[in-house]
């Protein structure tokens, strides 16, 4: 009975060391850093890091159900067709367009909301702010409808009273893109516009305060302290816009009803990889779009950031 009580209480003395170490270890200094980075690194790993490593083995090889065929850059090579070619200018000048749209628009209309003769603030930013709730089959439906071809169509109606004949907005390669652009526009102004109000609120009003002491006028004030200011929250704006214009792809496939549009005037480079690694099953060549699609918007990236100073050390 005694050898049993001691067995117990060595036992629970054991026990009481462990959960001891355990303790020490989870409050380490030293420790406690990489348990709070691990979610983000398994995250990284299982949802981001795997799934490109997979995608760059697939685009060297040809997939078949039941059959898996290494093919070296037979896929890359293949790539480099007129219809490639075609998506990629589709996505460079929708890209262009969108960031001369949704770059200075939503920072000059958060300088104003952000003023002090602004009334109603609030309900500006909520109706701007409300088509970045709407999801992105809604809207493509609806442009659709406004766009359409047909005499009755909202917008052909609305310049049919200046006297002007109906176009076939979506039938049209300048048309069809300026439609894209106009739903980008809609549907992504107020995100941008909250980047900037956000970044506005942060400038000192001491700054405009001693801008007016001086005499500057509204422009130099906006010149000469707001955009200056703003310079990291405006880099990154334009670096989101940049991937979210050459990924763009629900937009366009809702607002043609397919993934097929009169001479693949609506196909973007999203669209063609959709089209050849789901439509057409072939995940060895959609891979290699996907890659050649990560590189391209890698590189931009890097590139727009080294023009803006971004990789310069400060003095």
């Amino acid at each position: 009975m005694a050898n049993d009580n001691l067995n117990i209480q060595n036992n629970q003395v054991i026990e009481m060391e462990r959960k001891k170490k355990l303790s020490n270890l989870l409050y380490s200094q030293k420790i406690a850093p990489y348990f709070f980075v691990l979610p983000f690194l398994l995250s990284f790993a299982i949802f981001f890091a795997y799934p490109v490593f997979s995608t760059v083995v697939m685009s060297f090889q040809e997939v078949l159900p039941g059959q898996v065929t290494f093919i070296g850059l037979e896929n890359y090579k293949d790539l480099w067709n007129p219809t490639f070619l075609k998506s990629l200018k589709n996505s460079t000048v929708y890209t262009a367009l969108t960031l001369c749209v949704l770059i200075p628009i939503p920072l000059l209309l958060a300088v104003f909301l952000n003023s002090k003769i602004m009334v109603a603030k609030n309900f500006f930013r909520s109706i701007i702010f409300i088509p970045a709730l709407t999801s992105v089959v809604v809207a493509g439906i609806i442009f659709r409808l406004i766009f359409g071809g047909q005499e009755g169509a909202l917008l052909n109606s609305i310049i049919g009273i200046f006297g002007f004949e109906p176009k076939a907005w979506l039938n049209n390669a300048g048309l069809s893109m300026f439609a894209l652009v106009i739903l980008a526009t809609w549907k992504w102004m107020g995100i941008n516009l909250l980047y900037f109000l956000a970044g506005l609120q942060n400038i000192p009003r001491e700054l405009y305060e001693a801008a007016d002491v001086d005499g500057a006028s509204t422009w130099k004030k906006f010149t000469n302290v707001t955009v200056p200011l703003l310079k990291p929250i405006t880099i990154y704006v334009f670096t989101i816009s940049i991937y979210g214009g050459y990924s763009m792809f629900a937009e366009s496939y809702m607002l043609y009803g397919n993934n097929n549009s009169p001479n693949d005037m609506g196909l973007t480079i999203v669209g063609y990889l959709y089209r050849n690694g789901i439509e057409q099953n072939n995940l060895g060549f959609g891979s290699a779009v996907g890659i050649t699609l990560l590189v391209l918007t890698f590189v931009i990236t890097l590139v727009q950031l080294s023009l803006s100073g971004m990789f310069k050390k400060e003095e």
